[in-house]
């Protein structure tokens, strides 16, 4: 059963729990649909201060070989030279610098994303879904983000023009978090 419990009592260090978390993405494809995706393989960290949610903080770090879109082609040319640069750049990260409270259960994270050797701000905005001990004595919490960014920004430029205008891959990519996460004893 989720609760509602007092802030202060979320307090502590948490582990993201990848079996029960999901980091995906949203891209445009060919101007018409959408292609969805996501990391298979990451590991992360909170740092939750419930008297004062300013001082939390997160940390992820994700392996951009386990990307999966559901389609071995594709994930085969994101994980090339055209995209990710797998090879050269294994890992993407994302380091934290601010949180805020919104109000309610809102919440606002900025932090650095690291993609291809190039680090720019992001801001999730996420929403806490709730604490509670699950069968096996873990205290876990939960949120649900979202973010959007360009990823010509972080260098990730390849497109192929559309006979009928537009292009093959939209520069807006939208970003979902559904994490869950363990208290460290």
């Amino acid at each position: 059963m989720t609760t509602t419990p007092d802030p202060a009592t979320l307090t502590g260090e948490y582990t993201i729990d990848p079996a029960h978390t999901t980091i995906g993405f949203t891209a445009r494809h060919a101007m018409v649909t959408n292609v969805k995706g996501k990391f298979l393989d990451f590991s992360g960290t909170l740092r939750l201060d419930g008297s004062d949610p300013s001082r939390s903080t997160a940390s992820l770090d994700i392996t951009m070989d386990s990307i999966d879109t559901g389609s071995p082609d594709r994930d085969g040319h994101l994980r090339s030279a055209d995209f990710f640069k797998t090879d050269e750049f294994p890992t993407m990260t994302f380091r934290s610098t601010e949180a805020q409270a919104l109000g309610g259960d809102d919440y606002r994270i900025t932090g650095d994303l690291t993609i291809l050797g190039t680090t720019k701000p992001l801001t999730i905005d996420l929403e806490f879904n709730g604490a509670a001990k699950d069968p096996f004595g873990n205290e876990r919490v939960g949120f649900e983000g979202k973010a959007e960014i360009k990823r010509s920004e972080w260098g990730l430029t390849w497109n192929a023009a559309l006979e009928t205008g537009g292009v093959l891959v939209s520069d807006k990519i939208k970003l979902t978090f559904d994490i869950s996460a363990i208290k460290q004893a």
